[in-house]
């Protein structure tokens, strides 16, 4: 974003004036080019044909370059990093995302470190030559995430991005030291797939002290809805008041998936722990685990989109396509 100086208002940036902001790009011993979206727009107005257009230009432009940065608005890059993970499968090259807390026009702007730091992490290759993380990420504030395991948790300082359930793949100091263990290793036998189906059906149901059944009833039966993200409380526990199960019975009937998510940032859905969890399970919800809403809601959008039946989406949803799940069996009964 730049200020506009006539309003101070917040406005889209024209990167293709970005030598001009950040010169010291001229310094790398790689070549950067820039395709800039016409026009350009506010991350708030991001849509799943926006995730689109950034594939279909990534796919266009894979055999020329070593990776690719998405300079994107905070307020939805984890969306669109958990979008951009399942729609990009098999992915050999880097594809990091970055943004800034201050306008780049800013004297302190976050924008200059983050973009230079995001740029130097597309390029590195290893010993071999292959990429040093080639799958999508978030790099932010010297933080480098895996991309369907961040979530933005600050709107006021630049350490906006977390990534709770999942080890940093890097740290940016004076050197980029990179967890070599946490990131994915694709299968370079095989091609890259660019995916483009996406079906947003889906509604989201938040549980607090209270909520009625004329609210739940209202989300658990709009029209034409494929699936629900389910966000309770702690290890996946809900009311059992009888009018509100039975609600969820109906809706899991009628065909519609329904997952269950944690409101805790730490931590995972574990149905099996508490009565109320059991209940949940009892009546067809399925478990998000630990998936961040951004994940949960770009891998239904993905699985429904590609249209599977319910029985093969309820599989997929329990296993991790691309590292943004980790099951209660795979965690070696380690408590978080």
């Amino acid at each position: 974003m730049v200020e506009n100086p006539a309003t101070g208002s917040l406005e889209p940036f024209d990167f293709a004036h970005l030598n001009n902001h950040i010169p010291e790009l001229q310094r790398f011993k790689f070549h950067v080019d820039h395709i800039v979206f016409d026009p350009v727009i506010d991350s708030s107005e991001i849509t799943p044909e926006h995730w689109k257009k950034m594939v279909h230009i990534i796919e266009d432009n894979y055999d020329n370059y070593d990776g690719f940065v998405v300079l994107h608005g905070t307020d939805t890059m984890a969306y669109t990093a958990s979008a951009l993970s399942f729609m990009l499968e098999n992915l050999h090259k880097p594809v990091v995302l970055t943004g800034a807390q201050l306008p780049i026009g800013k004297l302190r702007t976050d924008a200059k470190e983050n973009l230079i730091t995001a740029l130097e992490i597309a390029a590195d290759k290893n010993q071999l030559g292959y990429p040093i993380v080639p799958e999508v990420c978030v790099f932010f504030q010297n933080d480098l995430l895996r991309g369907n395991r961040s979530t933005k948790v600050n709107a006021d300082n630049f350490n906006a991005f977390k990534s709770y359930n999942y080890p940093n793949l890097g740290k940016s100091g004076i050197q980029i030291r990179y967890e070599r263990k946490a990131i994915h290793t694709p299968d370079y036998e095989k091609k890259t797939i660019f995916h483009y189906r996406l079906d947003n059906r889906i509604a989201s149901l938040k549980l607090f002290p209270g909520i009625d059944k004329q609210t739940v009833e209202a989300i658990l039966t709009l029209k034409n809805i494929r699936a629900v993200i389910l966000e309770t409380y702690g290890s996946g526990n809900a009311p059992l008041s009888p009018w509100f199960l039975d609600l969820i019975r109906e809706t899991v009937k009628r065909g519609v998936i329904i997952v269950n998510i944690s409101q805790c940032e730490i931590g995972l859905v574990n149905m099996q722990r508490y009565e109320t969890g059991r209940e949940l399970l009892r009546a067809g919800v399925i478990s998000g685990f630990d998936a961040t809403f951004e994940a949960a809601l770009a891998k239904l959008m993905f699985l429904i989109g590609h249209k599977y039946d319910k029985e093969d989406i309820k599989i997929r949803m329990r296993v991790p396509l691309i590292g943004e799940i980790t099951r209660p069996e795979d965690r070696d009964n380690e408590t978080i």
